[in-house]
């Protein structure tokens, strides 16, 4: 028992040292003055965000709006019974954009980017080709791992905020046929609950899931070693830990910035 938990813990060690190792090295490529390539990389970039982002907008609206229907219509019916109606826009503050938010945007992306650069780049190492681009001398990380990674970070920010604006406006609306609170008072309410310092963080939570998401899968896509059949062993694994992490992280930050 003792030698399986010391054994585990050293691969946990060493699995986290690969990849912020890697995160560093795409943070380098991006801030790195060589010019050769840098065209190629923004159209990775662009495709990145275009899938990441613009094509997943359906999918988060209708989970935004129907997660916000079910916070709003909860919340705006027991709150009056114990005297605490006012209290529905902090709720719905700390509840989505705090928290729901963020964390299921991240697991969207996930779901759908994630599982797609995975196994797109363990299908490049199966067919190898990321073996051709290195023998060209080619920086793999430059070329495959950097744009994405910037991609899922820009998308998945503008996907959250996307999310929240759903959650709260359209799920008020829709609640609004069993709720009687008039929609611009509810609008004040959700101004005065809602804080500069909330958007802030909760823009901090999704670049933070972005870079995680990008470099985990990424990783776990550059591991295949060759066989066809690693590819969805890789993937779930990436799944798996990038959902961890991401919950991690998603605490780390609240205990940070929220308490007191």
């Amino acid at each position: 028992m003792i030698a399986w938990t010391g054994r585990k813990t050293v691969e946990g060690v060493a699995y986290a040292a690969d990849i912020l190792f890697l995160g560093f090295l795409a943070f380098k490529e991006l801030f790195s003055p060589a010019r050769h390539g840098r065209g190629e990389a923004s159209r990775v970039i662009v495709r990145q965000i275009l899938f990441t982002g613009v094509d997943a907008l359906p999918v988060v609206g209708a989970l935004a709006l129907m997660l916000g229907l079910i916070v709003i219509i909860q919340a705006g019916l027991a709150l009056p019974q114990v005297g605490a109606g006012e209290f529905l826009a902090n709720i719905v503050v700390a509840a989505l954009v705090r928290e729901l938010g963020p964390l299921l945007t991240a697991f969207i992306v996930v779901w759908r980017s994630g599982t797609a650069m995975c196994t797109e780049l363990g299908n490049m190492r199966v067919g190898q080709e990321i073996d051709a681009i290195e023998a060209m001398g080619i920086s793999v990380v430059r070329f495959l791992v950097m744009p994405r990674m910037v991609g899922t970070i820009v998308a998945l920010a503008c996907l959250t905020v996307y999310f929240d604006l759903v959650a709260i406006i359209g799920g008020f609306l829709v609640a609004k046929v069993t709720l009687t609170i008039p929609f611009l008072v509810y609008l004040e309410d959700i101004g005065r609950a809602l804080s500069v310092t909330d958007v802030l963080i909760t823009v901090v939570k999704s670049a933070l899931f972005g870079l995680v998401i990008a470099v985990i899968c990424c990783h776990h896509g550059l591991s295949v070693a060759g066989a066809v059949t690693e590819v969805p062993q890789q993937n779930a694994r990436a799944m798996l830990n990038t959902v961890a992490a991401c919950l991690v992280l998603d605490i780390l930050v609240s205990v940070a910035f929220y308490v007191r």
